[in-house]
């Protein structure tokens, strides 16, 4: 009975949290891109995420585009969630490592948002290659920052741009060696922490 209240603990602590720190980390990467704010996906990303974010907003500035408010926002969504799955499965609720833990899932989370939206971005262009979704358009927008640098490397070729696969190369090379990588190196327990 226990381990099933505890299962369920943490099933709902990562849903609720999971959900909530995707979309901080999605608004996050919305400011880094420079994105159309009056898209309406973007006002409702705003919309949700901006009572949690206006009081640390106050005291971490925006420095080069970096919105250093969301991005500690997303950092303590993350160490509570870690913190609230630790105590329900019986261990201590915090560990000076579980700082790491957490700087490495931010990182493999903006990893998987990138992958997922070249993924669909990919898949938009096969099925809706004119649609002006804001759903699409946001995505386009959002990915810009990295195919820009990747089109420099790898010109758009009779019609097609092929960026999209240095992006997604780069994406796997970093996520098997790094992510995993320092998984191991810090005994990060596979799903134990969003983003990992």
């Amino acid at each position: 009975m226990a381990d099933s209240f505890a299962d369920s603990g943490v099933y709902i602590v990562k849903v609720i949290f999971g959900l909530y720190g995707l979309l901080v980390m999605v608004r996050f990467l919305m400011q880094i891109a420079r994105v159309d704010f009056y898209n309406p996906i973007c006002q409702g990303i705003v919309q949700i995420t901006e009572p949690a974010l206006k009081p640390l907003a106050m005291l971490f500035p925006t420095i080069r585009g970096v919105n250093l408010a969301t991005l500690v926002l997303a950092f303590l969504i993350t160490l509570a969630s870690l913190m609230l799955i630790s105590m329900l499965i019986g261990y201590s609720a915090f560990q000076p490592f579980f700082l790491a833990w957490v700087a490495l899932a931010l990182f493999g989370q903006i990893l998987d948002i990138y992958f997922w939206a070249l993924l669909i971005m990919v898949i938009s262009s096969w099925i809706a290659p004119h649609s002006g979704h804001p759903a699409l358009n946001l995505v386009q927008q959002l990915t810009e920052p990295l195919c820009t640098p990747a089109r420099k490397l790898l010109p758009p070729m009779g019609g097609l741009d092929l960026s999209i696969i240095l992006v997604f190369l780069a994406i796997t090379v970093t996520e098997r060696i790094v992510i995993i990588g320092l998984m191991q190196t810090l005994g990060i327990p596979p799903g134990f922490v969003m983003g990992l």
